[in-house]
């Protein structure tokens, strides 16, 4: 009958009952919303936007990253209404009286209000410059509407949005899908909405090298199945298994206008003395403000002779103020006019009282509907990419019936900045599909329009002359071992490596933090003790695992060797002793520029100096009397030297080779324990013919030097590449072994 642990320990470890509840925990976003049945939905939504609010309902805390055109506003909204609680939306400037509008459709009650003493109806919508006016625990959730704009705020408006609404506990954005290389972008949405700090994100799934952030190799597919758990990215219907019937952009046409520059004049501004192409922002600012009058000119005659609305996006103050002096249906929108008057002035461009809008893309280039004009104008550019697109998407929307014209004017001396845009432009669109393809299929599982696939785990079992290896999740293996079956353990567990070597989350180093590794690892105490027999050893090979500034906070050190301890206590073992394995600290500076081990630091700053990291055996013992003595083969000088508390001349390069099962996707090379380490624990805690058990046998270290030390030999590994090499190593063991009896 299978061993089980009394419920005080399992309290204790933090267990749940299921095993599989416990992996599926490790790779979802808790919901913390309400189920509703989908048909309580306003059928004025189409479809997918159904869905979708049902969804964001069931998450409770999530975001929509729909694009433009696809009914953001609609299904907020609809989130709002069927929470039925306090709810308060933050937009940007007059987008909140275009939802008020929307909100009559669906003959929903939303207020517009400046501060708290205006709130009196169950949906509440204010712009962001109002939040301070608010009392955030008056509300029971809270919107932001175009929530991109986090990263156009500094950062103390970020923290202040962050941390304002934390206690919030519906809490929703809505933005259009972000820029697919803004891993600011990602990282705000889900700070805000309490999913993962930016410091966790980078730890979890990217890594830092020359190139910058990027996402680790066996994270990849983990990340985006993280993302779908939260976030929607859409860009047509079809991306969550829609149709995308309606939903077809307009053509866009865009046509860039030349006007000569002055070129020694702007060579001269700019230290040059040949024009040459721009240099900088100086060379940028001097050319524009050379060419205004040029630029307006053009401008003018284009907009006077047309009869149709349009948008002019200017970029300095006084390219603005001049044209509106010679287009005399324009209404002129600056950033130091005030909120009331911002919002007057482009209401009179959407009744279509005035023809012609100018103002800048930073003031109403995000979350703007004006699909009522196809036709807009750039005075200049700057080298934004997401500021001219999104820009352009005030007009280019799902919804749009007429071709969109864009008109670009630009110096001669700027081409280099339109060709930027466009460089920028076809790099985004690839990235942005490559993002929507990887997501789309864990979008729908998340919607209920797919079933969940599998992700790929194999299990296998080979047995050899001596071993049994067994391929798969190391404690769902170890439950069809016999009890009281293994006489010693031998194995080094994953150090809080994060996606290092697996995208699995089976796999124990795949944790978000300690809690959640000590959590896993103790399902495999568990089995160790049923397995084990009484007065028996394990043999933990640790080591003290580094804190990063990136995830952690600090510099310095984690207590992974007393945590492990600490745990296999807890899980029912005694801690039996340890054995310090000598490290050599130069190597060790060599391979990971340990701010504490440079020789630049000891000149600098030797406060960050710290000792090079050692190895550690651990050894627990199962309660009990063992049955059988235990009669090392080693002599009294040999027990001199191995009972001593550091282990000296162990070379770190005696290992087995582990190019052999290393992939392109692994960020480190799998580090096999010493072959000598190995030898001396086999010899000194088990007899000849019995079983010693690895769970995380990896390329097969273990088992190699059990097999040739005439022991039977028990793996399991989780990696498949990693399960074929310990193959073909268990039977070179075998090879040697017979070699040896001949000779």
């Amino acid at each position: 009958m299978r061993l089980k642990p009394d419920k005080v320990l399992r309290d204790r470890l933090f267990i749940p009952e299921s095993y599989n509840d416990f992996l599926r925990s490790k790779t979802s976003v808790h919901s913390v919303g309400m189920d509703i049945n989908e048909s309580a939905i306003n059928p004025m939504l189409f479809p997918f936007q159904q869905r979708l609010t049902w969804w964001a309902l069931r998450k409770g805390r999530c975001a929509i990253f729909a694009d433009c055109g696809l009914g953001k506003t609609f299904m907020q909204l609809e989130w709002a209404r069927l929470l039925n609680v306090p709810t308060l939306i933050v937009a940007p400037l007059a987008v909140a009286q275009q939802t008020r509008y929307e909100a009559r459709k669906l003959k929903a009650d939303v207020q517009y209000v400046r501060d708290q003493s205006d709130v009196h109806t169950p949906v509440s919508i204010t712009n962001y410059e109002m939040i301070e006016h608010f009392d955030p625990s008056v509300f029971g959730a809270v919107v932001l509407d175009e929530s991109s704009i986090l990263k156009s705020f500094d950062g103390k408006m970020r923290t202040k949005l962050i941390q304002m609404f934390q206690a919030i506990p519906y809490r929703l954005c809505c933005t259009a899908t972000p820029a697919p290389n803004d891993i600011a972008e990602i990282a705000n949405h889900a700070e805000f909405l309490g999913v993962m700090t930016r410091a966790e994100m980078l730890a979890s799934y990217f890594v830092h090298d020359d190139e910058g952030w990027r996402l680790k190799g066996h994270a990849t597919e983990e990340f985006y199945r993280w993302l779908a758990t939260w976030g929607m990215m859409v860009k047509t219907p079809s991306d969550i298994g829609f149709s995308d019937q309606g939903y077809q952009l307009s053509p866009l046409k865009v046509e860039p206008l030349w006007v000569k520059a002055d070129m020694m004049t702007a060579a001269k501004a700019t230290g040059q003395l040949l024009p040459t192409r721009l240099h900088g922002v100086k060379g940028r600012l001097t050319v524009r403000k050379q060419t205004i009058n040029d630029k307006v000119q053009i401008a003018s005659d284009v907009l006077n002779r047309s009869g149709e609305q349009w948008i002019v996006w200017c970029g300095l103050n006084e390219e603005g103020r001049r044209l509106a002096q010679v287009v005399p249906d324009s209404i002129l929108v600056e950033g130091s006019d005030s909120l009331e008057t911002k919002i007057h002035s482009i209401g009179r461009f959407l009744d279509q009282s005035r023809r012609v809008l100018i103002t800048k893309a930073k003031i109403a280039g995000f979350g703007m509907n004006f699909q009522h004009c196809h036709n807009m104008m750039f005075l200049g550019l700057n080298d934004s990419y997401e500021m001219y697109y999104q820009a352009i998407r005030r007009c280019w929307r799902f919804g749009q019936e007429q071709p969109v014209n864009v008109v670009v004017v630009l110096s001669e001396l700027e081409q280099p900045i339109l060709e930027n845009i466009e460089r920028k432009q076809a790099v985004a669109q690839s990235m942005e599909r490559n993002i929507i393809n990887n997501i789309a299929g864990y979008e729908q599982q998340e919607l209920g329009i797919i079933r969940v696939v599998n992700n790929g785990y194999q299990t296998g079992t080979t047995e050899g002359e001596g071993y049994t290896m067994m391929l798969g999740d190391c404690v769902e293996r170890m439950r069809e071992l016999a009890p009281v079956s293994v006489d010693f353990s031998v194995f080094s567990p994953p150090f809080l490596n994060l996606y290092t070597y697996s995208d699995s989350n089976r796999d124990m180093g795949n944790s978000c933090d300690e809690a959640e590794f000590f959590q896993h690892f103790g399902f495999l105490i568990t089995e160790l003790l049923r397995v084990m027999k009484p007065g028996r050893n394990v043999a933990v090979h640790v080591a003290q695992v580094a804190a990063k500034l990136a995830s952690d906070g600090y510099i310095g050190l984690k207590d992974f060797r007393g945590q492990v301890i600490d745990n296999f206590v807890t899980g029912g073992f005694y801690y039996h002793g340890d054995v310090t394995i000598d490290k050599n600290p130069q190597a060790q500076a060599i391979r990971t520029h340990a701010k504490g081990l440079l020789f630049n630091q000891l000149k600098k700053d030797s406060s960050w100096l710290r000792p090079g990291l050692a190895d550690y055996i651990l050894i627990f013992r199962k309660p009990g009397e063992n049955a059988l003595p235990i009669h090392p083969d080693i002599s009294n000088d040999q027990w001199i030297t191995w009972a001593h508390p550091v282990w000296y001349g162990i070379n770190e390069t005696d290992t087995l080779n582990a190019a052999e099962g290393t992939t392109g996707r692994d960020e480190r090379h799998i580090c096999p324990l010493q072959l000598p380490v190995i030898e001396r624990c086999i010899r000194l805690w088990s007899n000849a013919g019995e079983t010693v058990l690895s769970p995380f046998a990896g390329i097969g270290s273990e088992g190699y030097k059990a097999i040739l030390l005439n022991r039977q030999f028990i793996g399991i590994e989780l990696k498949p590449e990693y399960y074929a090499v310990a193959l073909r190593n268990l039977d070179a063991a075998i090879t040697q072994r017979k070699q040896g009896r001949l000779l």
